[in-house]
Protein backbone atom coordinates (compact mmCIF):
# COMPACT_ATOMS: atom_id res chain seq x y z
CA UNK A 1 0.00 0.00 0.00
CA UNK A 2 1.10 3.41 -0.64
CA UNK A 3 1.65 6.22 1.34
CA UNK A 4 -0.13 9.72 0.44
CA UNK A 5 -0.35 12.93 2.60
CA UNK A 6 -3.29 14.99 0.92
CA UNK A 7 -5.95 12.79 -1.10
CA UNK A 8 -8.56 15.34 -3.54
CA UNK A 9 -11.01 13.76 -5.19
CA UNK A 10 -12.43 15.81 -8.51
CA UNK A 11 -10.28 18.09 -10.65
CA UNK A 12 -13.79 20.14 -11.25
CA UNK A 13 -13.39 23.98 -10.35
CA UNK A 14 -14.22 23.06 -6.90
CA UNK A 15 -11.63 20.28 -6.34
CA UNK A 16 -8.61 22.23 -8.14
CA UNK A 17 -9.45 25.06 -6.01
CA UNK A 18 -9.04 23.01 -3.22
CA UNK A 19 -6.09 21.18 -4.13
CA UNK A 20 -4.08 24.52 -5.13
CA UNK A 21 -5.21 25.93 -1.37
CA UNK A 22 -3.91 22.69 0.36
CA UNK A 23 -0.29 22.89 -1.66
CA UNK A 24 0.20 26.51 -1.24
CA UNK A 25 -0.30 25.96 2.76
CA UNK A 26 2.17 22.89 2.27
CA UNK A 27 0.65 19.60 2.22
CA UNK A 28 1.59 17.12 -0.43
CA UNK A 29 -1.14 16.82 -2.57
CA UNK A 30 -2.45 14.30 -5.11
CA UNK A 31 -5.56 14.66 -7.17
CA UNK A 32 -7.69 11.59 -8.26
CA UNK A 33 -10.19 12.46 -11.95
CA UNK A 34 -11.87 9.58 -13.24
CA UNK A 35 -11.92 11.01 -16.39
CA UNK A 36 -9.44 12.04 -18.93
CA UNK A 37 -9.03 15.73 -19.05
CA UNK A 38 -9.92 18.31 -15.85
CA UNK A 39 -13.70 19.78 -15.41
CA UNK A 40 -15.64 17.93 -17.71
CA UNK A 41 -18.85 17.91 -15.91
CA UNK A 42 -20.51 20.64 -14.51
CA UNK A 43 -17.19 23.18 -14.31
CA UNK A 44 -17.42 23.25 -18.27
CA UNK A 45 -21.50 22.83 -18.38
CA UNK A 46 -22.79 26.64 -16.99
CA UNK A 47 -23.32 29.69 -17.79
CA UNK A 48 -20.22 30.97 -16.89
CA UNK A 49 -20.75 34.00 -14.80
CA UNK A 50 -19.27 35.82 -11.84
CA UNK A 51 -22.39 36.06 -9.74
CA UNK A 52 -22.56 39.25 -7.75
CA UNK A 53 -24.11 37.17 -4.60
CA UNK A 54 -27.91 38.95 -4.64
CA UNK A 55 -29.97 35.64 -4.59
CA UNK A 56 -29.07 33.83 -1.50
CA UNK A 57 -30.34 32.69 2.14
CA UNK A 58 -28.83 35.59 4.62
CA UNK A 59 -26.38 34.22 6.40
CA UNK A 60 -25.79 31.04 4.47
CA UNK A 61 -22.91 29.59 3.42
CA UNK A 62 -23.64 30.61 -0.49
CA UNK A 63 -24.19 34.13 0.21
CA UNK A 64 -20.80 34.65 2.53
CA UNK A 65 -19.01 32.21 0.16
CA UNK A 66 -20.18 34.09 -2.94
CA UNK A 67 -19.41 37.14 -2.22
CA UNK A 68 -15.99 36.70 -0.44
CA UNK A 69 -15.55 34.20 -3.97
CA UNK A 70 -16.67 37.02 -6.08
CA UNK A 71 -13.74 39.31 -5.17
CA UNK A 72 -10.98 36.61 -4.72
CA UNK A 73 -11.62 35.34 -8.33
CA UNK A 74 -11.70 38.37 -10.02
CA UNK A 75 -8.83 39.24 -8.54
CA UNK A 76 -7.20 35.98 -9.38
CA UNK A 77 -7.81 36.68 -12.84
CA UNK A 78 -5.98 39.99 -12.45
CA UNK A 79 -3.11 38.09 -11.40
CA UNK A 80 -2.92 35.14 -13.45
CA UNK A 81 -4.34 36.59 -16.59
CA UNK A 82 -7.32 35.16 -16.86
CA UNK A 83 -9.95 36.66 -19.65
CA UNK A 84 -13.00 37.44 -17.88
CA UNK A 85 -15.66 40.84 -18.46
CA UNK A 86 -17.66 43.07 -16.16
CA UNK A 87 -20.63 42.83 -18.28
CA UNK A 88 -23.11 43.89 -15.51
CA UNK A 89 -26.48 42.06 -14.99
CA UNK A 90 -30.13 43.70 -15.29
CA UNK A 91 -32.87 41.79 -13.22
CA UNK A 92 -36.04 42.61 -14.97
CA UNK A 93 -39.60 42.55 -13.67
CA UNK A 94 -41.52 41.56 -16.68
CA UNK A 95 -45.18 43.24 -15.62
CA UNK A 96 -46.43 45.04 -12.62
CA UNK A 97 -47.21 41.88 -10.43
CA UNK A 98 -43.53 41.56 -10.22
CA UNK A 99 -42.87 44.99 -9.49
CA UNK A 100 -42.80 43.71 -5.57
CA UNK A 101 -41.04 41.22 -5.97
CA UNK A 102 -38.63 42.81 -7.29
CA UNK A 103 -38.38 45.72 -4.70
CA UNK A 104 -38.26 42.67 -2.11
CA UNK A 105 -34.79 41.43 -3.95
CA UNK A 106 -32.73 44.92 -3.79
CA UNK A 107 -34.08 45.56 0.02
CA UNK A 108 -32.36 41.26 0.27
CA UNK A 109 -29.04 42.25 -1.79
CA UNK A 110 -29.05 45.85 0.48
CA UNK A 111 -29.10 43.81 3.30
CA UNK A 112 -25.80 41.53 2.14
CA UNK A 113 -24.14 44.40 0.85
CA UNK A 114 -24.43 44.08 -2.85
CA UNK A 115 -25.78 47.36 -3.48
CA UNK A 116 -28.37 47.72 -6.96
CA UNK A 117 -29.49 50.11 -8.51
CA UNK A 118 -33.50 50.76 -9.37
CA UNK A 119 -34.28 51.25 -13.05
CA UNK A 120 -37.34 52.03 -14.34
CA UNK A 121 -39.04 51.08 -17.99
CA UNK A 122 -37.28 54.07 -19.34
CA UNK A 123 -34.33 53.82 -17.63
CA UNK A 124 -33.67 49.98 -19.09
CA UNK A 125 -34.80 51.31 -22.65
CA UNK A 126 -31.90 53.57 -22.70
CA UNK A 127 -29.17 51.35 -22.13
CA UNK A 128 -31.34 47.88 -23.50
CA UNK A 129 -33.87 49.07 -26.10
CA UNK A 130 -34.74 45.32 -26.71
CA UNK A 131 -36.03 44.64 -23.13
CA UNK A 132 -39.37 44.68 -22.54
CA UNK A 133 -40.18 45.20 -18.41
CA UNK A 134 -41.87 47.20 -16.32
CA UNK A 135 -38.36 47.63 -14.26
CA UNK A 136 -34.98 46.68 -13.06
CA UNK A 137 -32.18 46.08 -11.38
CA UNK A 138 -28.67 46.96 -12.36
CA UNK A 139 -25.84 44.86 -10.57
CA UNK A 140 -22.79 46.59 -11.32
CA UNK A 141 -20.52 43.17 -9.81
CA UNK A 142 -21.82 40.73 -12.39
CA UNK A 143 -19.27 39.45 -14.96
CA UNK A 144 -18.23 36.33 -17.38
CA UNK A 145 -15.28 34.63 -17.54
CA UNK A 146 -13.15 32.18 -19.47
CA UNK A 147 -13.89 28.76 -17.25
CA UNK A 148 -11.48 26.63 -19.14
CA UNK A 149 -8.72 29.12 -18.90
CA UNK A 150 -9.57 29.57 -14.61
CA UNK A 151 -9.23 25.78 -14.09
CA UNK A 152 -6.11 26.13 -15.75
CA UNK A 153 -4.82 28.60 -14.12
CA UNK A 154 -5.80 26.65 -10.90
CA UNK A 155 -3.82 23.37 -12.12
CA UNK A 156 -1.05 25.08 -12.97
CA UNK A 157 -0.68 27.02 -9.88
CA UNK A 158 -1.19 23.38 -7.55
CA UNK A 159 1.44 21.92 -9.57
CA UNK A 160 3.95 24.82 -9.59
CA UNK A 161 3.08 24.11 -5.48
CA UNK A 162 3.70 20.40 -5.61
CA UNK A 163 0.50 19.33 -6.34
CA UNK A 164 0.33 16.22 -8.51
CA UNK A 165 -3.11 15.23 -10.57
CA UNK A 166 -3.65 11.32 -11.92
CA UNK A 167 -6.47 11.28 -14.70
CA UNK A 168 -8.48 8.30 -15.44
CA UNK A 169 -8.05 7.34 -11.51
CA UNK A 170 -11.43 6.43 -10.15
CA UNK A 171 -12.23 5.71 -6.50
CA UNK A 172 -13.96 2.49 -6.19
CA UNK A 173 -14.10 2.01 -2.49
CA UNK A 174 -11.97 3.07 0.84
CA UNK A 175 -12.12 2.82 4.58
CA UNK A 176 -11.33 4.40 7.90
CA UNK A 177 -7.87 3.39 9.21
CA UNK A 178 -6.47 3.91 12.36
CA UNK A 179 -3.57 6.39 11.05
CA UNK A 180 -5.40 7.31 7.72
CA UNK A 181 -8.50 6.70 5.36
CA UNK A 182 -7.29 4.31 2.47
CA UNK A 183 -8.51 5.01 -0.75
CA UNK A 184 -8.86 2.55 -3.77
CA UNK A 185 -8.33 3.69 -7.17
CA UNK A 186 -9.66 1.40 -10.00
CA UNK A 187 -8.77 2.44 -14.12
CA UNK A 188 -6.06 0.22 -15.61
CA UNK A 189 -4.74 -1.50 -12.12
CA UNK A 190 -6.51 -1.40 -9.04
CA UNK A 191 -4.07 0.10 -6.59
CA UNK A 192 -4.88 1.75 -2.72
CA UNK A 193 -3.58 4.22 -1.07
CA UNK A 194 -3.58 5.58 2.19
CA UNK A 195 -3.45 9.32 3.32
CA UNK A 196 -3.49 11.26 6.46
CA UNK A 197 -6.23 14.13 4.86
CA UNK A 198 -9.16 12.81 1.68
CA UNK A 199 -11.45 15.81 0.51
CA UNK A 200 -14.21 14.22 -1.44
CA UNK A 201 -14.84 17.44 -4.34
CA UNK A 202 -16.55 14.85 -6.99
CA UNK A 203 -19.23 16.91 -7.80
CA UNK A 204 -22.17 14.64 -9.44
CA UNK A 205 -20.08 11.70 -7.90
CA UNK A 206 -19.38 13.14 -4.12
CA UNK A 207 -22.43 10.92 -2.77
CA UNK A 208 -21.28 7.65 -4.48
CA UNK A 209 -17.48 8.23 -3.17
CA UNK A 210 -19.33 8.73 0.22
CA UNK A 211 -21.21 5.60 0.14
CA UNK A 212 -18.40 3.83 -0.86
CA UNK A 213 -16.20 4.43 1.90
CA UNK A 214 -16.70 2.29 4.97
CA UNK A 215 -17.12 4.09 8.37
CA UNK A 216 -18.20 7.32 7.10
CA UNK A 217 -21.13 8.24 9.65
CA UNK A 218 -25.02 7.15 8.91
CA UNK A 219 -26.93 9.09 7.52
CA UNK A 220 -23.99 12.20 6.83
CA UNK A 221 -24.37 11.27 2.93
CA UNK A 222 -27.44 13.69 1.38
CA UNK A 223 -29.74 12.77 -1.00
CA UNK A 224 -28.87 12.98 -4.65
CA UNK A 225 -30.83 15.41 -7.53
CA UNK A 226 -30.07 15.80 -11.23
CA UNK A 227 -31.05 19.11 -12.00
CA UNK A 228 -30.34 19.05 -15.93
CA UNK A 229 -30.19 23.02 -17.75
CA UNK A 230 -30.05 23.03 -21.64
CA UNK A 231 -29.44 25.85 -22.83
CA UNK A 232 -30.28 27.10 -26.70
CA UNK A 233 -27.62 29.62 -28.76
CA UNK A 234 -28.97 32.49 -30.59
CA UNK A 235 -28.23 33.03 -34.58
CA UNK A 236 -28.02 36.76 -35.22
CA UNK A 237 -26.61 39.93 -33.38
CA UNK A 238 -26.93 39.55 -29.60
CA UNK A 239 -30.22 41.87 -29.00
CA UNK A 240 -28.85 42.93 -25.41
CA UNK A 241 -25.31 44.20 -24.11
CA UNK A 242 -25.69 42.63 -20.34
CA UNK A 243 -26.93 39.63 -19.19
CA UNK A 244 -30.52 39.80 -18.73
CA UNK A 245 -32.34 37.56 -15.65
CA UNK A 246 -35.79 37.04 -14.79
CA UNK A 247 -36.93 36.96 -10.93
CA UNK A 248 -35.41 34.12 -9.63
CA UNK A 249 -37.57 30.50 -9.18
CA UNK A 250 -38.15 28.48 -6.69
CA UNK A 251 -35.24 25.85 -7.78
CA UNK A 252 -33.09 27.69 -10.32
CA UNK A 253 -32.29 31.63 -11.06
CA UNK A 254 -34.89 31.39 -14.29
CA UNK A 255 -34.16 30.85 -17.85
CA UNK A 256 -31.85 33.85 -18.67
CA UNK A 257 -30.00 35.61 -20.98
CA UNK A 258 -26.07 35.63 -20.98
CA UNK A 259 -23.02 35.89 -23.93
CA UNK A 260 -19.71 34.51 -23.89
CA UNK A 261 -16.55 36.58 -24.21
CA UNK A 262 -16.68 36.00 -28.06
CA UNK A 263 -19.66 37.91 -27.63
CA UNK A 264 -22.15 34.49 -28.90
CA UNK A 265 -26.03 35.09 -27.04
CA UNK A 266 -27.00 32.26 -25.40
CA UNK A 267 -30.06 31.42 -23.50
CA UNK A 268 -30.66 29.22 -20.48
CA UNK A 269 -30.17 27.07 -18.39
CA UNK A 270 -33.83 25.69 -18.25
CA UNK A 271 -34.89 23.50 -15.50
CA UNK A 272 -35.54 19.41 -16.22
CA UNK A 273 -35.12 16.92 -13.45
CA UNK A 274 -33.77 13.68 -14.00
CA UNK A 275 -32.01 10.44 -12.91
CA UNK A 276 -29.39 9.84 -15.06
CA UNK A 277 -26.66 11.65 -16.14
CA UNK A 278 -27.61 12.60 -20.17
CA UNK A 279 -26.52 15.71 -21.51
CA UNK A 280 -28.31 15.64 -24.73
CA UNK A 281 -30.32 19.15 -25.63
CA UNK A 282 -33.76 17.84 -26.17
CA UNK A 283 -34.95 19.96 -29.00
CA UNK A 284 -38.83 19.78 -28.18
CA UNK A 285 -37.95 22.21 -25.03
CA UNK A 286 -37.36 24.72 -28.01
CA UNK A 287 -40.79 26.26 -27.63
CA UNK A 288 -40.65 26.55 -24.11
CA UNK A 289 -37.80 28.93 -24.71
CA UNK A 290 -39.36 31.02 -27.26
CA UNK A 291 -42.45 31.50 -24.96
CA UNK A 292 -40.17 32.47 -22.39
CA UNK A 293 -37.99 34.56 -24.01
CA UNK A 294 -40.82 36.50 -25.88
CA UNK A 295 -41.86 38.00 -22.44
CA UNK A 296 -39.09 40.23 -22.36
CA UNK A 297 -37.92 40.15 -25.54
CA UNK A 298 -40.84 40.42 -28.11
CA UNK A 299 -38.72 40.65 -31.25
CA UNK A 300 -36.92 37.16 -31.37
CA UNK A 301 -37.33 35.82 -34.62
CA UNK A 302 -38.64 32.65 -35.74
CA UNK A 303 -35.48 30.14 -36.37
CA UNK A 304 -33.25 32.12 -33.93
CA UNK A 305 -32.40 29.36 -31.75
CA UNK A 306 -30.27 26.35 -32.10
CA UNK A 307 -29.73 23.52 -29.54
CA UNK A 308 -26.21 24.14 -27.26
CA UNK A 309 -25.34 21.86 -24.91
CA UNK A 310 -26.32 21.17 -21.36
CA UNK A 311 -25.51 20.48 -17.66
CA UNK A 312 -26.61 18.69 -14.69
CA UNK A 313 -26.62 20.50 -11.10
CA UNK A 314 -25.62 18.19 -8.06
CA UNK A 315 -28.86 19.29 -5.74
CA UNK A 316 -29.14 18.11 -2.33
CA UNK A 317 -33.11 18.98 -2.37
CA UNK A 318 -35.46 17.38 -5.05
CA UNK A 319 -37.82 19.64 -6.72
CA UNK A 320 -40.75 19.86 -4.26
CA UNK A 321 -38.11 20.95 -1.41
CA UNK A 322 -36.90 24.15 0.07
CA UNK A 323 -33.26 25.44 -1.42
CA UNK A 324 -30.57 23.85 0.47
CA UNK A 325 -27.37 25.86 1.33
CA UNK A 326 -23.54 24.17 0.43
CA UNK A 327 -23.11 21.10 2.37
CA UNK A 328 -19.40 20.83 3.36
CA UNK A 329 -18.58 18.65 6.19
CA UNK A 330 -15.45 17.88 8.07
CA UNK A 331 -14.94 15.30 10.04
CA UNK A 332 -17.47 16.06 13.23
CA UNK A 333 -20.09 15.27 10.21
CA UNK A 334 -18.47 12.48 7.84
CA UNK A 335 -17.51 10.68 11.18
CA UNK A 336 -13.73 9.98 9.71
CA UNK A 337 -10.41 11.34 10.97
CA UNK A 338 -9.22 13.23 8.53
CA UNK A 339 -12.56 13.16 5.86
CA UNK A 340 -14.12 16.28 4.10
CA UNK A 341 -16.56 16.03 1.93
CA UNK A 342 -18.85 18.65 0.47
CA UNK A 343 -21.79 18.05 -1.33
CA UNK A 344 -24.51 20.10 -3.35
CA UNK A 345 -21.97 22.42 -4.56
CA UNK A 346 -23.84 23.76 -7.50
CA UNK A 347 -24.51 27.55 -8.32
CA UNK A 348 -22.89 29.90 -7.32
CA UNK A 349 -20.01 27.04 -7.33
CA UNK A 350 -17.82 28.42 -9.49
CA UNK A 351 -17.49 32.31 -8.59
CA UNK A 352 -17.40 30.66 -5.12
CA UNK A 353 -14.69 28.03 -5.65
CA UNK A 354 -11.74 30.38 -4.55
CA UNK A 355 -13.68 30.92 -1.30
CA UNK A 356 -14.66 27.04 -0.93
CA UNK A 357 -11.23 26.37 -0.74
CA UNK A 358 -10.26 28.92 2.13
CA UNK A 359 -12.63 28.12 3.93
CA UNK A 360 -12.09 23.96 3.86
CA UNK A 361 -8.61 24.43 3.95
CA UNK A 362 -8.79 26.35 7.30
CA UNK A 363 -10.57 23.38 8.59
CA UNK A 364 -7.49 21.50 7.60
CA UNK A 365 -4.93 20.67 10.41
Amino acid sequence: MEAADCIVIGAGVVGLAVARAMARKGREVLILESEDAFGTATSSRNSEVIHAGIFYTHGSLKERLCIEGRDKLYAFCDAYGVTYKRTTKLVYAADESEIAGLKKLQTHANESGVYMTWMSRADTKRIEPNLECAAALHSPMTGILDSHGYMLALLGDAEQNGAVIAYNSPVVGGSAADDGIVITVGGDGAISLKARTVINCAGLGAQDIGRKITGVKAGSVPPQHYAKGNYFYLSGKPPFTRLVYPLPGHASLGLHYTLDLSNQGRFGPDLEWTDKLDYVVDEGREPSFYAAIRKYWPGLPDGALRPGYSGIRPKIQGPNDPAKDFDIQTPAQTGVNGLIALYGIESPGLTSSLAIADYVAERVP
